[in-house]
């Protein structure tokens, strides 16, 4: 069976069985990140049913953000993908099962599950991209809406004289996670889309910075120069 047939499978069983009200985490997420990891791939050999199963997988069970729980995600969608696939795939390769829920268990940032495959790792790299660039941006802030979080702390946006809270303030999240993202990168070519997409932010961070001082045709060099010395 070809990897198309497979991922049409994969999507069909999700969009009639997997309903999912954070549409931040849905099929078209899901479908995003194997495009990630086929490009990833490009550049490096991996199983390919492996790293598909892995990002159609990923999010089976997907805690919020603010869940006590939220940590242990990733190992509960491990074992549901494993239920599911002898279940609901009985022809998917019973040797691959467990390379496969390894992706989806150590692809979590908050698990903090190393990666010790190639396929584990092209699929980390290729979930956490999803958090970067334009996508990561609106993400972000559909995610912190929905948890009644405020955009950003108007007194002190950037944290210069206070700590920094992301359960508080969306714009807090660059700092306290997305922009350290591209040094946790295991791929290279990973790294580079990383580098790229974290620089997108760092320009939205800039010209959000100028817009609060009325300037709303430039950039607040200042912010440029900071964040682009911490990548």
């Amino acid at each position: 069976m070809s990897l198309v047939d497979w991922q049409q499978r994969f999507e069909s069983w999700l969009n009639a069985s997997w309903q999912k009200e954070d549409k931040a985490h849905d099929v078209a997420h899901l479908r995003r990140v194997w495009q990630t990891a086929r490009r990833i791939m490009q550049t490096m050999p991996a199983d390919e049913l492996v790293v598909l199963a892995g990002c159609y997988f990923h999010d089976l069970v997907n805690l919020a953000k603010n869940h006590p729980q939220r940590h242990l995600a990733s190992t509960y969608a491990a074992e549901q993908t494993r239920l599911e696939l002898r279940d609901r795939f009985p022809d998917f390769p019973a040797e691959k099962i467990e390379a496969v829920a390894h992706c989806v268990q150590a692809h979590s940032f908050s698990a903090g599950i190393h990666a010790e495959t190639i396929e584990a790792k092209i699929v980390q790299d290729a979930d956490r991209l999803e958090s970067l660039g334009a996508i990561g941006l609106a993400r972000t802030f559909y995610v912190s809406g929905s948890l009644g979080r405020a955009l950003f702390n108007s007194e002190d946006p950037f944290g210069d004289e206070r700590a920094l809270n992301d359960l508080e303030w969306a714009l807090d999240h660059f700092q306290t996670k997305l922009l350290r993202l591209p040094d946790t990168m295991h791929t290279e070519e990973g790294r580079r889309m990383a580098t790229y997409s974290a620089r997108f932010l760092v320009t939205y961070m800039a010209k959000l910075s100028a817009e609060l001082q009325g300037d709303y045709c430039g950039i607040d060099e200042k912010v440029m120069k900071r964040f682009a010395a911490d990548e």
